[in-house]
């Protein structure tokens, strides 16, 4: 074993606890191992590695290794057997990311053991941009770490650089310029989640984020899950801010292998994929609004019946992935009363909308024809998704850095508008059948931004083929990669 590992090389992947960062890891994992003979191992707690091997088993490469992190949630002040984002109240959060810090010890030990058993260390660290003390774990070890980040490069520049300055608090205005930007941008209170408005610098947040952050900025460089043509700016500002090689090679998802599963990625859809796809064939073209708020995120009870009546009262057809309201079970069973009076039986027997529960195949209704817009939270793998098939979106950002995510959409690519901002918001069924009827106006503004998703479809496509010599960005991006992970690093 020792001499192929030599031969081979060892890095070794750490992403944060939460699904929107373990599976680009992994995907981000399948494109290196395609890419070289390197062993591959992943490592994190015992219920996220569960979660990878079922991910993992549909298409196992041989080189892509789990490892489990010895981790006790009840430890950290989190329920039993919790060990991401799932299902965790908003009120937790901020204790499973100080949990993370445990891990240190354990990926340590992992470390040792490699090292051991193949005679030298891994080549490279890859961690999570949340997880900063990797870099304090590689820096001791001798050891290149490179950050990924599973987000767009404009939305990580925003997010890093006003956790790093908390620049609103620097004003009583309720814009501000946000460092690393141009001086003419200005951000919003109303896009910095709650937690974020009230940070100071010494609460629980600030307190995870600050150092975690600026750890990750001492990296050797940073992968993002982008694509170089898609978001030239946001790149361009990125790299002079953290003065680090970036390397974009997304878009970072799910295989077509997994497509057509109706257990893809360990998830069990509300629907049966094929139920779904009927309903879709029966529509025309560009018709239907498909409504989801991803897998951790969910509305409150007076948005949720504005947006059923906007909905009905917009008169198009609709998919919705609905789950209960704010405060309620986000995985338990769904209540008529959250809707308008006969709302659901209306639809069903008009044939208008489709009310998936719980959870549907994202990746088959975006590919579909008749999808025409995505009202959705803006968390970049949807976004990619949404793009990737040349759908437009209305964006209603909820958390992290979604409503960055919305201000590039809506300002610098003109593929989306927003309808609101977080769960605070009160919001009426006619701002909701307006926003529909933009984006869904096939003569002027709809149009336009119909065709500027679909030119960025083509980029996104344009940057993963490789025809021979001629290699799209994100390929090339990859080699440069590679070839970096195995230079040797400078003290």
């Amino acid at each position: 074993m020792a001499e192929a590992a030599k031969k081979n090389g060892h890095i070794v992947m750490i992403p944060f606890m939460a699904q929107g960062h373990i599976i680009p890891f992994l995907q981000l994992a399948r494109q290196i191992q395609h890419k070289t003979t390197f062993n591959i191992t992943i490592a994190n707690t015992p219920l996220n590695v569960q979660y990878l091997r079922s991910a993992l088993s549909s298409t196992s490469p041989h080189q892509i290794r789990l490892a489990e992190l010895h981790f006790n949630s009840t430890q950290h002040g989190l329920p039993p057997n919790i060990e991401n984002t799932e299902k965790l109240p908003l009120n937790l959060i901020g204790k499973l990311f100080k949990s993370s810090l445990s891990l240190e010890a354990p990926l340590r030990s992992l470390i040792s053991q490699i090292t051991e058993e193949e005679g030298y260390p891994p080549l490279c660290l890859i961690s999570d941009v949340f997880l900063g003390w990797v870099n304090n774990v590689a820096t001791s070890l001798g050891i290149r770490n490179l950050c990924f980040t599973t987000c767009g490069a404009y939305g990580t520049l925003a997010y890093i650089s006003i956790w790093s300055n908390l620049p609103h608090r620097k004003t009583d205005s309720d814009e501000f310029w946000v460092p690393g930007f141009p001086q003419n941008y200005r951000f919003h209170r109303t896009q910095l989640h709650k937690f974020l408005r009230q940070a100071d610098g010494t609460d629980e947040w600030s307190q995870f984020f600050i150092p975690a952050i600026a750890l990750s900025m001492k990296s050797d460089g940073w992968i993002c899950n982008t694509v170089e043509e898609m978001e030239p700016l946001g790149l361009q500002l990125l790299r002079k801010y953290l003065q680090s090689p970036v390397w974009t090679v997304g878009p970072l998802l799910p295989p077509t292998a997994l497509k057509g599963s109706k257990h893809r990625a360990g998830k069990e859809s509300g629907i049966a994929l094929e139920a779904c796809m009927e309903w879709l064939d029966l529509k025309d073209e560009n018709s239907v609004v498909y409504v989801s708020f991803g897998s951790q995120n969910t509305i409150s009870a007076s948005q949720m019946m504005a947006l059923a009546e906007g909905l009905e009262r917009s008169g198009r057809s609709f998919l919705w992935v609905i789950r209960p309201p704010v405060g309620f079970d986000m995985n338990g069973d769904f209540r008529e009363e959250w809707l308008p009076k006969g709302f659901e039986e209306r639809m069903r027997d008009t044939n208008r909308g489709l009310l998936v529960h719980k959870w549907g195949p994202q990746l088959e209704i975006l590919s579909h024809k008749s999808t025409g817009v995505f009202l959705s939270h803006c968390g970049w793998n949807s976004v990619l998704e949404s793009l990737g098939h040349g759908v437009p979106m209305i964006g209603w950002p909820l958390a992290a850095e979604q409503a960055y995510n919305v201000k590039m959409l809506v300002e610098e690519m003109g593929v989306a508008v927003e309808l609101t901002r977080t769960v605070e918001t009160t919001i009426t069924g006619e701002q909701v059948k307006k926003v529909i009827d933009i984006v869904m106006d096939q003569e002027e503004q709809g149009k336009e931004m119909k065709e500027k998703a679909n030119e960025i479809a083509a980029h996104m496509r344009d940057a993963t083929t490789e025809n021979g010599e001629e290699k799209g960005s994100s390929v090339r991006a990859m080699d440069d990669l590679v070839t970096t992970i195995l230079s040797p690093k400078h003290l």
